[in-house]
């Protein structure tokens, strides 16, 4: 049993809770919780750890044997935690990377993330793109980290499914989506304040990619400007814009209403 909060493996464990440059220059990610390191993949898991308790629990016994965890302390699992109430078992799992090829083999429409920050949304985009059929989503670098453990959370284990790619240069990727250079040739549409076209006029094609922006300023001019169209979501209201979450899943709903058409 590890009892040492200074042990490597403890230490390297937790900084892939707080720091992206650790989990970037490893290739690693920690994922905590049992329903969480239930949905993670056998051979993606480099090694998982849990407490004395959470190992000989009724449902702990055969998620520790599957993935030979080791026993920690319970202090050594608050240490690598990141959560104020640990539930006794986490993973360190490997990082999957996709080519922006490899989504649009894929059904369905691609999710485009701009400078999207809070991870909350980026974990929400992830699990509603899986639930609503999308091939995968495409984010820039400022995007939040997708494997940080908000992220990770928010995303109810659909990170481990639903294939993602992160572009050093988006507007020149969007460029080849347009050409087809990657690919079958996609249709892009920005969800836009200034659309020309309500998002439920428009018969989208198989496929499409949703380009959605920055929660405080939206998509930038120049992604804006790649786009084939742009399109909105009324609002009866006076609240100026929806959360970019919602505003993804009601983009995405509706191409898959009409796939399913």
């Amino acid at each position: 049993m590890i009892t040492s909060v200074s042990n490597p493996a403890v230490k390297e464990t937790a900084l892939l809770q707080t720091k992206t440059k650790a989990r970037r220059e490893s290739g690693l990610f920690a994922v905590e919780g049992l329903r969480l390191v239930r949905e993670v993949p056998k051979e993606d898991v480099a090694r998982a750890f849990a407490t004395e308790a959470f190992a000989s629990s009724e449902e702990g016994v055969s998620l520790c044997m599957r993935l030979g965890a080791e026993l920690v302390s319970e202090a050594v699992m608050a240490r690598m935690s990141d959560t104020k109430t640990p539930q006794g078992i986490l993973a360190v799992v490997r990082q999957k990377k996709w080519t922006v090829r490899e989504l649009l083999r894929g059904a369905g429409p691609l999710l485009v993330l701009e400078r999207v920050q809070d991870p909350g949304n980026v974990g929400t985009l992830l699990r509603t793109a899986e639930a609503a059929g999308a091939c995968g989503i495409l984010m820039d670098e400022e995007t939040a980290d997708p494997f940080q453990p908000k992220v990770v959370r928010g995303t109810m284990g659909a990170i481990f499914r639903l294939p993602f790619a992160v572009t050093e240069d988006l507007p020149g990727t969007l460029r080849d989506l347009k050409e087809g250079t990657c690919g079958p040739a996609v249709t892009l549409y920005a969800a836009h304040l200034e659309g020309s076209r309500e998002y439920d006029r428009i018969d989208y094609p198989e496929k499409a990619a949703f380009l959605l922006g920055n929660e405080g300023n939206g998509l930038s001019r120049e992604i804006t400007a790649l786009a084939d169209a742009r399109v909105r979501i009324p609002m009866v209201g006076p609240t100026e814009s929806l959360n970019v979450s919602v505003a993804g899943a009601i983009l995405l709903y509706e191409h898959l209403r009409q796939r399913r058409k």
